[in-house]
Formats: structure tokens, sequence, C-alpha cells
């Protein structure tokens, strides 16, 4: 078992103030893989004053310096990225294969995102002949990422505010620590001043509260559900920080009547991508009624036909969920689901031949109506609703009938309706026809999904405050 206790609190691994031990568990066998400690107002003041006290320094360091450490840091990942594929698998339970490529990749992916737009970035420009508009770092922010894609969240907010000149402390989900943990071994080996990056483990209610009402922190960056970043930001609220907050979704899949012949497919596989356990995933499937039975036929045999088993296992299959408290969850909306809608897939308890685990069954329920539950609520488990619809309009009205706003799809092969429904749809990503986001595309949602953006230049700009200085030159 390992042995993780110690934070990292000014370029050094410390003991916490107070023992305060919490197991880590692997959702593939419900086991103790690891031990970590919780920390205590103690710990969150230790780290957030020494990032207090490094920012000064830290963010005078010239940018092609800044630079270079974080090229640094992004060769280390990648000779290391084994034993992170490896801690993200065990914690959070994604299957080895893809936590090699796409869980890991995703760390790959961003680092070098933030490092091309980071080339051409400007922190000044002249706003008129005398006046000049300088962006500068916000200060010490405290960062706190979640379980479900590790590596993706915590560099999506550590390379750029350590790249604009800010100092961080990173709080990551105490279910799922030991990939936070390696990413600091990661900047201690790149060689960061002591007290650029810290990181202290904790749970929302302790760690996470401290640092969102800590007066000495400047910004808070949060990544997890709609009711942690409501929590945070009434935290945050008395000390009027800048909150930046990517949360929950629920998204629509408008497959038209001319979409592609395996859109519902490839919906169904994007669903049940890495358990469900996505803010982004197309939970709800918007079908038209010309291709609605075909649709659900498609989908129960997309859910019938996925392998579940657990994370160390080879091949192409979905893993376990995170943990008890969510295979509790997403049982309980399965079992609403079923007094709600028809059932073509899956269903209650786990798969067969899975006795422990948080194993859940690939499920699809039919003939949802968007007033369901099961439609409005984020599920976060490999769960899809398929509802269906006549018209344009109504497709629009359903897809933004809903608190979230983060990811809708459009599948058709009209172009011309493909782009006035995307410019309709209120959320902050609309992917069409199953084409991906280019790299530094801006991550982030409408309504009750949060707000702020990541990646890219968005994403560097979130940590920058603006100032304006006049008389810069003479007239």
């Amino acid at each position: 078992m390992l042995e993780k206790r110690d934070f990292y609190i000014n370029g050094a691994w410390v003991a916490p103030a107070a023992a305060n031990d919490f197991a880590v568990i692997d959702p593939s066998t419900e086991e103790q893989c690891a031990v970590i400690s919780l920390g205590d107002q103690a710990d969150t003041d230790a780290a957030v004053g020494a990032a207090r006290a490094a920012f000064d320094g830290w963010s005078q360091t010239p940018r092609a310096e800044r630079v270079a450490l974080i090229e640094k840091l992004a060769k280390i990942y990648d000779a290391r990225q084994e034993e992170m594929a490896q801690a993200m698998s065990m914690e959070m339970g994604a299957p080895i294969d893809l936590s090699r490529v796409q869980q890991v990749g995703a760390g790959t992916w961003h680092i070098g995102g933030f490092l091309k737009a980071f080339e051409n970035f400007s922190f000044e420009e002249d706003f008129t002949a005398t006046e000049k508009t300088l962006k500068e770092p916000i200060g010490v922010c405290a960062l706190i990422t979640p379980w479900n894609w590790p590596m993706n969240q915590i560099i999506l907010k550590a390379i750029p505010a350590l790249a604009t000149g800010c100092t961080v402390v990173l709080k990551p989900s105490e279910i799922a620590p030991l990939s936070g943990h390696l990413f600091a071994e990661f900047v201690h080996e790149a060689g960061f001043p002591a007290g650029v990056f810290n990181l202290v483990n904790g749970d929302g209610p302790g760690v996470g509260s401290q640092l969102s009402a800590h007066p000495e922190v400047d910004m808070v960056s949060f990544t997890g559900s709609t009711r942690a970043g409501i929590a945070i930001s009434k935290a945050a609220a008395d000390s009027l920080k800048r909150v930046s907050l990517e949360l929950g979704g629920k998204g629509a899949n408008i497959i038209f009547e001319d979409a592609h012949p395996k859109a519902a497919k490839s919906g169904a596989i994007r669903c049940f991508r890495n358990s469900g356990q996505s803010c982004n995933a197309p939970t709800r499937m918007l079908v038209h009624k010309s291709r609605y039975d075909e649709a659900v036929e498609m989908a129960a045999d997309v859910a019938n036909n996925t392998h579940v088993g657990p994370a160390s296992e080879e091949g192409q299959h979905i893993g376990p969920v995170v943990s008890e408290v969510q295979f509790d969850k997403i049982q309980k909306l399965i079992e609403v689901g079923m007094g709600e809608a028809r059932l073509v897939a899956g269903g209650l308890g786990r798969p067969d031949g899975l006795n422990r685990g948080y194993y859940v069954k690939p499920t699809v329920f039919a003939d949802v109506n968007n007033d369901m539950t099961i439609a409005r609520e984020e599920i976060f488990g490999p769960v899809l609703s398929i509802i269906p619809f006549e018209t344009e309009e109504e497709a629009v009205a359903i897809a933004n009938d809903t608190p979230y706003g983060l990811t809708n799809y459009v599948q058709t092969t009209d172009d011309d309706k493909r782009r006035r429904v995307a410019r309709r749809l209120r959320s902050g990503m609309v992917e069409t026809n199953g084409q991906g986001f280019a790299q530094g595309s801006p991550f982030g949602g409408y309504k009750q999904s949060g707000n702020g953006r990541e990646g890219g230049v968005f994403g560097l700009e979130e940590f920058l405050e603006i100032k304006a200085v006049s008389g810069w030159a003479a007239e």
C-alpha cells in the first residue's frame, strides 16, 4: 500500500500539522490502495503563506525563464507517463489503455497548447499614444481539481497560472490524489522556485473551504459539481476574490434525419466513455422521429456489447465508477429512470461476473421526455436517455431546457442547419458531426455549468488582471 501523507509546501515535502489519515480506495477492487493525510487550517495557511511569499519574485521572473521551466516540466511528464497512467488507473478506475492514451495524453495536449499560445501572447499593449494597458498575474491562486480527468484539469489550471506569473496551491480530489502527488514530484524535479507551487490534500468542507475563504488567496479555479461550485462562490464572496468555475453538464446530442447512419452508435460510445464520468458527455440523445427506433436499437446494442472490467485489464472497455458514493447515486437514479421511462439496456446492479468493485451496467432509457429526473439531473455514470423530436425548433427548445450549458452536439449533413442550430444552443461548446476541438480551444460553459474558460489564450487570460496606465509615453 502506498503511503503519501506528506504535503508539498515551499519547495519541500512536509508532514501534516496534525495526523488525519484518509484511505484511498481502488474502485476496481474496493480495497485500500494508498493512504494520504487530510490537511487542516495550519496546513492551508502554510501553503498559502509560501505562495504569497514567492509571488513577488515569481511574478517578476522573465517570461523566458518561466517558459523554460514549463518546457522542462513537460519533458519530465513525458518521461514518466507510465507512472502517471498507473496512478490514475488505480485511483479513479480508468482502464489502463484509456489512462495511457487519453488521461495522460490530455495533459500533454494542454501543455503543448499553452506553450504555443504563450509564444505570441502579449502582456501589454498601447491603448493610445500615451496610455498603456498591462496584463499582470492576479496573485495567489487556489486550484481545486476533480477526480474524473485528473491530469486534464490539473494541467488546465496549473500551467497557465504558472506561465502568467501566479503562484498556486493545488488541492486535488481526496478520492483520487495520487496523480496530483506525482505531478508535484514533477514540478519539484523541474526546479520551480520554492513556494511557487504547493500541494495540500484535503476534502471540500476542509481545505477546499479554507482556500475559498482565505484572505490571502486572490483567485479560486474550481472544477467539479455545480453544488460545490455554488458553495465555493459563497465562501469566496466575503473577500471578493475571482472565482472561475467549470461545473456540471447535461449535454444534448441532436441527431437530425439526415445525420450519419452511425451517429447514434458514436453518440452512445461517447456517452459511456470514462464510465460516463465526464461533464461534457452527451447524455441526452435527441433523435428525429424518422430515425428514433433505429437509434434506440443502435444505442442498446452499444450498451449490451460494451465490456466492463477492471482498470488493470488491457484493451477497450469501461472500468468502474470512482467510489461507493457515486455507485449508490447512479443506482438510485437508474431505479428512478426505470419508473419513468422504458429501459432498453442495462439496469440495476453490477454486470454479470463482477461481484466486487464499483461497476455499473451501461444503461439506455428510451421514450424519455425532458421533464423526467433522468433527463434533468447529471447522473455522471454510463446512462443514456433518448428523447424523440419532430422539428428543428423543438430540438433546440429541448436542448436548451436545462440548467446546464457546457457542451451540446449536432449531427446533420446540412451545413446551414448545423451552423444555425449551433448558434442557438445555449452552451459554451457545440461539437458538430463528431469534429473534435482544436488545441487551445476555449473550454467552459453557460448557466450552471460555470463561468470562465480554460485552454490556450483563454486559459492564460483567466489568471491575469488588467491595469491601465496613463502618461506611459509623453505626448
